[in-house]
């Protein structure tokens, strides 16, 4: 069954640190759907209640011009106590907000069976130790290669992910990205020669991203609506099916690994490409959390 994914819902993320678990698990809540991309605004590092009271009004506010509904969801991570309890304080006031708790529960599930209380604060996960660093210079790496910014050079890369627009190039990268791996990304566009150094990665190295045709074009057309009908041929079914073909055709000549993007979460993707990465290079895997 096909959904449409204008029907799933903004995902508003609010955390005290940087947000990365909320964003997660957004992804692969919205991937139960089969929505790969889902559309995620973000509320991080927040110190008072009052920039999450501000955030959420206007959000509402959004929300009832554009849908005529100030229904909003939000998954949130927020470890320090007076926050979090000011903000759910704040919750039951305002029903409209439908808010998940994301670590509220595994947390409270190790208290009680460790015996120990929680108490190191928000960010406790990127605590400095003799990786952090190294998990810093890849996910820069990755930020600085998205979407072809930079490609000379690409054999540099652990791993390099093409693909045509609105695979989930971009968010499979920055996910890998985190987990201390230096990844680029280059987009597929048709009429356009890829760069040159591509053709010198490693096929071991490279990924190619794809999904079907009707996937998409609805994924596309959903996208346009924000962009208010501009560039009209990149949702097109003619167009998209020419871009698929082309692209398939430069992954076969690559040699490279190809993945269908199709009703799989962010984190479904990025698992598979480490299952075929970790096969060629078991040696060369970088330091995880």
């Amino acid at each position: 069954m096909s959904i449409d994914p204008s029907t799933i819902p903004t995902i508003h993320i609010i955390s005290d640190s940087m947000g990365i678990t909320a964003k997660t698990v957004a992804r692969a809540a919205a991937g139960e759907f089969g929505i790969t991309d889902p559309n995620i605004e973000e509320l991080t590092d927040v110190h008072w209640v009052e920039e999450i009271h501000e955030y959420l009004h206007k959000q509402r506010r959004i929300h009832t011009r554009v849908y005529g509904d100030d229904r909003i969801l939000v998954f949130y991570t927020l470890v320090e106590g007076k926050l979090k309890r000011d903000f759910e304080q704040y919750l039951t006031k305002h029903p409209e907000i439908i808010a998940v708790d994301l670590l509220g529960a595994p947390v409270k599930a190790i208290e009680r069976l460790s015996g120990e209380e929680p108490g190191y604060g928000a960010g406790m996960t990127h605590i400095t130790d003799e990786h952090y660093y190294e998990r810093i210079a890849a996910l820069e790496f990755t930020i600085d290669h998205d979407d072809g910014r930079i490609t000379q050079d690409l054999t540099d890369a652990d791993i390099v992910i093409i693909g045509v627009s609105r695979t989930s190039k971009t968010p499979t990268s920055i996910y890998l990205g985190q987990q201390g791996y230096r990844v680029a990304n280059i987009p597929l566009v048709q009429g356009i020669e890829p760069p040159k150094e591509l053709y010198k990665v490693d096929k071991t190295r490279l990924y190619g991203l794809i999904t079907s045709e009707k996937v998409l074009v609805g994924i596309r057309q959903t996208r346009l609506k924000k962009l208010q009908g501009k560039n009209s041929h990149y949702a097109s079914p003619e167009y998209v099916r020419k871009e698929l073909a082309a692209a398939k055709a430069l992954m076969r000549e690559l040699g490279c690994a190809v993945i269908n993007t199709e009703n799989r979460a962010i984190e479904e993707t990025a698992q598979e490409i480490l299952r075929l990465y970790e096969k060629s290079h078991p040696r060369l895997m970088p330091p995880r959390e």
